[in-house]
Order: C-alpha cells, then structure tokens, then sequence
C-alpha cells in the first residue's frame, strides 16, 4: 500500500512538473516589448491602443511568429475592418492555477456579462453597459436558455448565441465561437444582426467581430484580444466608433477576467 502511495505521488509529481514545463512565460510570448506595454498588460487596466485601417494597422500579436498564432489576428483582418482595438491583459496568479477548463467554465456564464460598468462621457458617470445578457437556442430561435452547469471535459470546440441588451444599441445579437488553438483557447464574437442607433443602421451583420485568446501562462492567464468593426462613413461621422469598439471589448475583458479571477 505504502508503495503504491509513493508510486501515486510521484506520478502526480511528475504532471506538475510537466504541465508547468509546457507553460510559456509572458516574455516568450511577446518577446522585446517595450517596457511601457509590458508594464500596462500587468496592469489592473491592461493594455489597450486602437488604430484605424487608413493608417495601417500595426499590431503588437502580429510581430512575434512564434507569440500568438496567424489565426487569432487574421480572423478580425479577413474582414477588412475600418478600425481595429487592441488589448494585452495578464491576470496575475501562480502558474497552473487556473486551467483552459477553468476559462471555459467562465465563458459559459453569459449572464455575468449583465450590469457591468463602463464611464460614459455622455452621461459623465459609471453605467452598465448590457442591461441584460442571456442565452438564445439558435441564430433563428430566439428562446432564451440557461447557461450550462460547470462542466468537467473541455470540448475542441463549442458554438453560442447571445442577446445582449445594449445601452446604446438596445438588443444585439452575437455568434460565440470557442475553439481550442495553440497553446490556449480562442473566443470569437461577431454580431449576426444589424447594430442600429437611434433611427440608423451603425455596423452591418457580421462586421463587428471580437476576438479574444487566452493562454495560462508562468504568470498567471494571458488575454490577448482584437476587435474591429467596418463602418459607413456617415456612422463614423456620428459616432466615436473607435470608443465603442473599445468600452465593449473593455467590458468583455472584464467579464472574462472576474470568472478566471473567482476560480
């Protein structure tokens, strides 16, 4: 018995040391940053900078070949987006304890997303920006569903819809795609309606993709995210487009971050 015990620890021994082997450090993923990003992606806030396409995009996940994988980036570039935000965040925390498992329990939480706060510039104070947030059956059923009970196997991918009552846009619809991609786990968000202010139409069916990629890390859990929307000329003239790209990506983060945080 007693040799089976040691047997046991050793073999649970050697997974820790493997499983940590495999962790990639923060500067090997985004190698020769300048301390100036570094220190923001540590950051409560993290990292954030936008750009628009008139200017050319330069992006931090395009540099490195060996950092972040083409797909992630190439799948906001494909459509061709009139501005792009950028964001690196690191939820600091010791290596191995928070799993790709763990982040997908969190995605799963939709309802989390409702009532989390972004300042507005209008209004001059904090206010949620998706008053509410659930589930939906399909692109063509909008039946609202419960989020999943924590799930013990991490599926290689997995497809979601949500209704996201927006503060701006009044109810929005979103394709969640998860999908498990080099070292870590990828979620795509793209708008599968037409996202109207007031009286006109802003970002068109599927021109507004989020994209998000979380790694576990030396130092805790990477998020890398991307999101770009193309726009008219007249909404663009309307609207700061590359503020609201921004405060809802911010949110998406945030949401992200709370779940792997409370794990």
């Amino acid at each position: 018995m007693l040799k089976k015990s040691v047997l046991l620890l050793i073999i649970q021994l050697l997974c820790v040391i493997h499983l940590f082997a495999e962790l990639r450090s923060f500067d090997a993923v985004f190698p020769n940053l300048s301390p100036k990003i570094r220190t923001a992606a540590f950051s409560n806030n993290g990292y954030q900078d936008y750009s628009k396409r008139a200017d050319g995009f330069n992006l931090i996940g395009s540099r490195h070949s060996n950092g972040i994988d083409p797909q992630i980036t190439d799948t906001v570039l494909e459509r061709n987006p009139g501005f792009i935000v950028e964001s690196i965040t690191v939820i600091p925390g010791r290596p191995g304890a928070v799993t790709l498992l763990d982040v997908y329990n969190s995605l799963g939480n939709i309802r989390g997303l409702k009532g989390i706060e972004y300042f507005s510039e209008t209004k001059k104070k904090y206010t949620p920006l998706f008053e509410d947030a659930t589930r939906v059956a399909s692109e063509k059923q909008m039946t609202v569903i419960d989020d999943p009970p924590p799930a013990e196997i991490l599926p290689r991918s997995e497809t979601v819809f949500l209704r996201l009552k927006d503060t701006n846009f009044g109810n929005s619809y979103y394709r969640g795609e998860m999908m498990l991609i080099q070292n870590g786990l990828s979620y795509t968000l793209t708008n599968f309606r037409n996202l109207s202010y007031l009286f006109f139409t802003v970002i068109r069916e599927g021109s507004f993709t989020a994209q998000l990629y979380f790694e576990p890390i030396q130092e805790g859990v990477l998020i890398y995210s991307l999101a770009g929307s193309d726009v008219s000329d007249f909404a663009a003239s309307k609207i700061d487009i590359p503020s609201a790209i921004a405060k809802r990506l911010k949110v998406i983060i945030s949401w992200a971050a709370d779940g792997i945080s409370a794990d």
